[in-house]
Protein backbone atom coordinates (compact mmCIF):
# COMPACT_ATOMS: atom_id res chain seq x y z
CA UNK A 1 0.00 0.00 0.00
CA UNK A 2 0.81 3.34 -0.45
CA UNK A 3 1.74 6.11 2.04
CA UNK A 4 1.22 9.49 2.22
CA UNK A 5 3.76 12.13 3.46
CA UNK A 6 2.51 15.32 4.01
CA UNK A 7 5.61 17.70 4.52
CA UNK A 8 4.04 20.91 6.52
CA UNK A 9 7.51 22.57 6.41
CA UNK A 10 7.67 23.39 3.00
CA UNK A 11 3.74 24.92 2.72
CA UNK A 12 5.19 27.83 4.88
CA UNK A 13 6.32 30.80 2.88
CA UNK A 14 8.66 31.67 5.18
CA UNK A 15 10.88 28.84 4.76
CA UNK A 16 11.00 28.73 1.10
CA UNK A 17 14.23 29.57 -0.24
CA UNK A 18 14.90 32.98 -2.20
CA UNK A 19 15.63 31.52 -5.14
CA UNK A 20 16.39 35.23 -7.42
CA UNK A 21 18.89 36.25 -4.27
CA UNK A 22 20.24 32.81 -4.92
CA UNK A 23 20.89 34.02 -8.50
CA UNK A 24 22.31 37.24 -8.07
CA UNK A 25 26.44 37.46 -7.29
CA UNK A 26 27.09 39.21 -3.86
CA UNK A 27 29.78 42.46 -4.42
CA UNK A 28 33.06 40.99 -2.52
CA UNK A 29 35.81 43.80 -1.23
CA UNK A 30 39.10 41.88 -1.03
CA UNK A 31 41.35 42.49 1.25
CA UNK A 32 44.57 43.02 -1.09
CA UNK A 33 42.76 45.71 -3.07
CA UNK A 34 44.43 49.54 -2.76
CA UNK A 35 42.40 51.04 -5.34
CA UNK A 36 40.92 52.80 -2.47
CA UNK A 37 43.91 53.91 -0.63
CA UNK A 38 45.47 55.27 -3.95
CA UNK A 39 42.97 56.99 -5.30
CA UNK A 40 42.59 58.90 -1.32
CA UNK A 41 46.50 59.56 -2.00
CA UNK A 42 45.93 61.14 -5.21
CA UNK A 43 43.23 62.98 -3.84
CA UNK A 44 45.75 64.59 -1.35
CA UNK A 45 48.02 65.00 -3.81
CA UNK A 46 45.72 66.78 -6.22
CA UNK A 47 43.84 69.01 -4.60
CA UNK A 48 47.19 70.83 -2.72
CA UNK A 49 49.07 70.75 -5.58
CA UNK A 50 46.12 72.58 -7.69
CA UNK A 51 46.07 74.99 -4.79
CA UNK A 52 49.76 75.93 -4.84
CA UNK A 53 48.75 76.03 -9.08
CA UNK A 54 46.46 78.50 -8.62
CA UNK A 55 48.53 80.61 -5.87
CA UNK A 56 51.54 80.96 -8.52
CA UNK A 57 49.57 81.98 -11.08
CA UNK A 58 48.27 84.84 -8.67
CA UNK A 59 51.38 85.61 -7.31
CA UNK A 60 52.46 85.84 -11.23
CA UNK A 61 49.79 87.88 -12.09
CA UNK A 62 50.00 90.22 -9.34
CA UNK A 63 53.82 90.44 -10.06
CA UNK A 64 52.74 91.47 -13.74
CA UNK A 65 50.56 94.35 -12.35
CA UNK A 66 52.62 95.28 -10.21
CA UNK A 67 54.98 95.82 -12.82
CA UNK A 68 52.32 97.41 -15.01
CA UNK A 69 51.67 99.93 -12.74
CA UNK A 70 55.65 100.53 -12.03
CA UNK A 71 55.83 101.46 -15.80
CA UNK A 72 52.29 103.41 -15.51
CA UNK A 73 53.63 105.50 -12.87
CA UNK A 74 56.75 106.24 -14.78
CA UNK A 75 54.84 106.94 -17.85
CA UNK A 76 52.47 109.32 -15.48
CA UNK A 77 55.66 111.15 -13.98
CA UNK A 78 56.72 111.54 -17.46
CA UNK A 79 53.73 112.95 -18.37
CA UNK A 80 53.33 115.42 -15.49
CA UNK A 81 56.90 116.79 -16.32
CA UNK A 82 55.61 117.43 -19.92
CA UNK A 83 52.40 118.75 -18.64
CA UNK A 84 54.33 121.15 -16.61
CA UNK A 85 56.49 122.04 -19.76
CA UNK A 86 53.60 122.67 -21.72
CA UNK A 87 52.12 124.55 -19.54
CA UNK A 88 55.45 126.91 -19.13
CA UNK A 89 55.53 127.16 -23.01
CA UNK A 90 52.08 128.57 -22.96
CA UNK A 91 53.22 130.71 -20.65
CA UNK A 92 56.11 131.81 -22.54
CA UNK A 93 53.84 131.67 -25.87
CA UNK A 94 51.21 133.74 -24.03
CA UNK A 95 54.06 136.37 -23.42
CA UNK A 96 55.71 136.31 -26.44
CA UNK A 97 52.03 137.08 -28.31
CA UNK A 98 51.48 139.65 -25.52
CA UNK A 99 54.57 141.78 -26.33
CA UNK A 100 54.43 140.89 -30.18
CA UNK A 101 51.02 142.71 -29.93
CA UNK A 102 52.39 145.35 -27.78
CA UNK A 103 55.23 146.23 -30.37
CA UNK A 104 52.62 145.74 -33.52
CA UNK A 105 50.13 147.94 -31.28
CA UNK A 106 53.16 150.90 -31.16
CA UNK A 107 53.87 150.25 -34.99
CA UNK A 108 50.38 150.65 -35.95
CA UNK A 109 49.75 153.78 -34.06
CA UNK A 110 53.37 155.41 -35.59
CA UNK A 111 52.58 158.42 -38.20
CA UNK A 112 56.02 159.76 -39.29
CA UNK A 113 56.66 163.12 -38.98
CA UNK A 114 58.81 162.74 -42.23
CA UNK A 115 55.49 161.36 -44.15
CA UNK A 116 53.22 163.82 -42.48
CA UNK A 117 55.19 166.53 -43.00
CA UNK A 118 55.15 165.73 -46.76
CA UNK A 119 51.62 165.57 -47.06
CA UNK A 120 51.27 168.50 -45.84
CA UNK A 121 54.07 169.62 -48.21
CA UNK A 122 52.22 168.49 -51.05
CA UNK A 123 49.27 170.21 -50.29
CA UNK A 124 50.37 173.57 -50.35
CA UNK A 125 49.14 176.23 -51.81
CA UNK A 126 51.89 178.20 -54.34
CA UNK A 127 50.91 181.70 -52.70
CA UNK A 128 51.23 180.38 -48.82
CA UNK A 129 54.39 179.76 -46.89
CA UNK A 130 55.19 177.77 -44.02
CA UNK A 131 56.71 179.29 -41.23
CA UNK A 132 56.67 176.32 -38.33
CA UNK A 133 55.04 172.85 -37.89
CA UNK A 134 55.26 172.37 -34.38
CA UNK A 135 53.31 169.82 -31.60
CA UNK A 136 51.51 170.92 -29.09
CA UNK A 137 49.95 169.89 -25.93
CA UNK A 138 46.17 169.00 -26.07
CA UNK A 139 44.51 171.79 -24.04
CA UNK A 140 43.65 170.76 -20.42
CA UNK A 141 40.41 168.71 -19.83
CA UNK A 142 40.37 168.11 -23.62
CA UNK A 143 41.22 164.52 -24.21
CA UNK A 144 39.31 162.17 -22.66
CA UNK A 145 40.46 159.73 -20.22
CA UNK A 146 41.03 156.48 -21.17
CA UNK A 147 39.21 153.03 -19.82
CA UNK A 148 41.12 150.97 -17.67
CA UNK A 149 43.41 148.26 -19.76
CA UNK A 150 42.76 150.37 -22.92
CA UNK A 151 45.29 151.82 -25.06
CA UNK A 152 44.81 155.72 -25.48
CA UNK A 153 44.74 156.50 -28.58
CA UNK A 154 47.57 158.17 -30.60
CA UNK A 155 46.17 161.78 -31.60
CA UNK A 156 48.37 164.77 -30.57
CA UNK A 157 47.71 168.57 -31.69
CA UNK A 158 49.65 170.26 -34.48
CA UNK A 159 49.65 173.84 -34.86
CA UNK A 160 51.18 175.12 -37.89
CA UNK A 161 52.08 179.01 -38.47
CA UNK A 162 52.70 180.72 -41.73
CA UNK A 163 52.08 183.86 -44.00
CA UNK A 164 49.83 183.66 -46.81
CA UNK A 165 48.83 186.49 -50.01
CA UNK A 166 45.50 186.37 -48.94
CA UNK A 167 42.45 185.23 -46.68
CA UNK A 168 41.25 182.96 -49.51
CA UNK A 169 44.62 181.29 -49.40
CA UNK A 170 44.55 180.57 -45.73
CA UNK A 171 40.98 179.12 -46.65
CA UNK A 172 41.71 177.37 -49.16
CA UNK A 173 45.38 175.89 -47.63
CA UNK A 174 42.85 174.28 -44.19
CA UNK A 175 40.56 172.53 -46.79
CA UNK A 176 43.03 171.13 -48.15
CA UNK A 177 44.21 169.92 -44.61
CA UNK A 178 40.90 168.55 -43.68
CA UNK A 179 41.36 166.09 -46.48
CA UNK A 180 44.28 165.01 -45.38
CA UNK A 181 44.81 160.98 -44.52
CA UNK A 182 46.84 161.80 -41.25
CA UNK A 183 44.69 164.75 -40.29
CA UNK A 184 41.34 164.83 -38.54
CA UNK A 185 38.96 167.06 -40.70
CA UNK A 186 37.11 167.91 -37.71
CA UNK A 187 39.92 169.14 -35.68
CA UNK A 188 41.55 171.36 -38.66
CA UNK A 189 40.67 174.94 -38.50
CA UNK A 190 42.31 178.26 -38.73
CA UNK A 191 42.94 179.73 -34.92
CA UNK A 192 44.09 183.35 -35.57
CA UNK A 193 44.79 185.14 -39.15
CA UNK A 194 45.97 188.52 -39.09
CA UNK A 195 46.94 190.57 -41.87
CA UNK A 196 50.09 192.35 -41.71
CA UNK A 197 51.86 195.66 -41.86
CA UNK A 198 52.09 197.26 -45.78
CA UNK A 199 56.05 197.42 -46.13
CA UNK A 200 58.60 199.08 -48.33
CA UNK A 201 60.57 197.05 -50.84
CA UNK A 202 64.34 197.71 -48.72
CA UNK A 203 66.70 198.76 -51.83
CA UNK A 204 70.35 198.04 -51.03
CA UNK A 205 73.03 200.63 -50.99
CA UNK A 206 75.68 199.53 -53.32
CA UNK A 207 79.04 201.23 -53.21
CA UNK A 208 80.24 204.02 -55.49
CA UNK A 209 76.37 204.86 -56.83
CA UNK A 210 74.85 207.43 -55.35
CA UNK A 211 70.85 207.28 -55.43
CA UNK A 212 69.51 210.63 -56.11
CA UNK A 213 67.85 212.51 -52.92
CA UNK A 214 65.10 213.56 -55.14
CA UNK A 215 61.37 212.47 -55.10
CA UNK A 216 62.65 208.58 -55.31
CA UNK A 217 60.29 206.36 -53.35
CA UNK A 218 61.03 202.54 -52.71
CA UNK A 219 58.15 199.91 -53.97
CA UNK A 220 55.76 199.20 -51.14
CA UNK A 221 55.02 195.26 -50.93
CA UNK A 222 51.58 194.41 -50.49
CA UNK A 223 50.48 193.43 -47.22
CA UNK A 224 50.57 189.72 -45.68
CA UNK A 225 48.36 187.37 -43.76
CA UNK A 226 50.27 185.65 -41.02
CA UNK A 227 47.78 182.67 -39.97
CA UNK A 228 47.80 179.70 -37.57
CA UNK A 229 46.18 176.41 -38.05
CA UNK A 230 45.58 174.16 -35.34
CA UNK A 231 44.66 170.02 -36.49
CA UNK A 232 45.28 167.13 -34.77
CA UNK A 233 46.70 163.31 -35.66
CA UNK A 234 44.08 161.04 -36.72
CA UNK A 235 43.59 157.78 -34.86
CA UNK A 236 43.69 155.39 -38.17
CA UNK A 237 45.87 152.22 -37.86
CA UNK A 238 49.20 152.67 -40.18
CA UNK A 239 47.97 149.30 -41.21
CA UNK A 240 45.01 151.23 -42.88
CA UNK A 241 47.19 154.07 -44.56
CA UNK A 242 49.84 151.51 -46.37
CA UNK A 243 49.41 153.27 -49.44
CA UNK A 244 49.14 156.58 -48.30
CA UNK A 245 52.85 155.80 -46.37
CA UNK A 246 54.49 154.17 -49.38
CA UNK A 247 53.69 157.39 -51.33
CA UNK A 248 55.06 159.66 -48.81
CA UNK A 249 58.28 157.78 -48.80
CA UNK A 250 57.35 156.29 -44.91
CA UNK A 251 59.00 152.75 -46.71
CA UNK A 252 60.57 151.31 -43.27
CA UNK A 253 57.17 151.37 -41.37
CA UNK A 254 55.83 149.95 -44.71
CA UNK A 255 58.09 147.64 -44.32
CA UNK A 256 57.84 146.67 -40.87
CA UNK A 257 53.66 146.47 -41.06
CA UNK A 258 53.91 144.36 -43.97
CA UNK A 259 56.18 141.85 -42.51
CA UNK A 260 53.83 142.05 -39.12
CA UNK A 261 50.95 141.10 -41.38
CA UNK A 262 52.64 138.36 -42.71
CA UNK A 263 53.41 136.61 -39.34
CA UNK A 264 49.61 137.31 -38.13
CA UNK A 265 50.71 139.86 -35.71
CA UNK A 266 48.43 142.52 -37.51
CA UNK A 267 45.06 141.39 -39.81
CA UNK A 268 45.64 142.27 -42.75
CA UNK A 269 42.54 144.77 -44.02
CA UNK A 270 42.83 147.48 -46.58
CA UNK A 271 43.49 150.82 -46.25
CA UNK A 272 39.66 152.55 -45.37
CA UNK A 273 39.06 155.32 -48.30
CA UNK A 274 39.22 158.68 -47.02
CA UNK A 275 35.89 159.73 -45.66
CA UNK A 276 34.57 162.85 -47.22
CA UNK A 277 35.23 166.24 -45.93
CA UNK A 278 32.75 168.61 -45.07
CA UNK A 279 32.79 171.71 -46.07
CA UNK A 280 33.98 174.64 -44.07
CA UNK A 281 32.19 177.28 -42.72
CA UNK A 282 32.55 180.43 -42.00
CA UNK A 283 33.53 180.19 -38.42
CA UNK A 284 36.60 177.53 -38.83
CA UNK A 285 38.21 180.06 -42.05
CA UNK A 286 39.72 183.35 -41.69
CA UNK A 287 37.77 186.20 -41.36
CA UNK A 288 38.68 189.12 -43.33
CA UNK A 289 38.96 192.28 -40.92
Amino acid sequence: MYSLDINFLNDRSESKPDKGRGNRPQATVSADDRRPLLLGVAAMVFFPVLAGSLFGILTLRNGDLERQQADLDVQLGTLEAEKKNLSKVREETKQATEEAQALATVFNQIKPWSAMTQDIRDRLPKSVQIASVAQIAPAQGAAPTPAAGATPPVSSRIEIKGIANSFNDVNDFMLTLQQSNFLRADQTKVVSAELGEEKALQIPEFPGVKREMGGFKPPRLPRKVSFTIATAINDVPASELIRELDRKGAVGLVTRIEALKQRGVISATSAKPASPTPAATQTDGAKKP
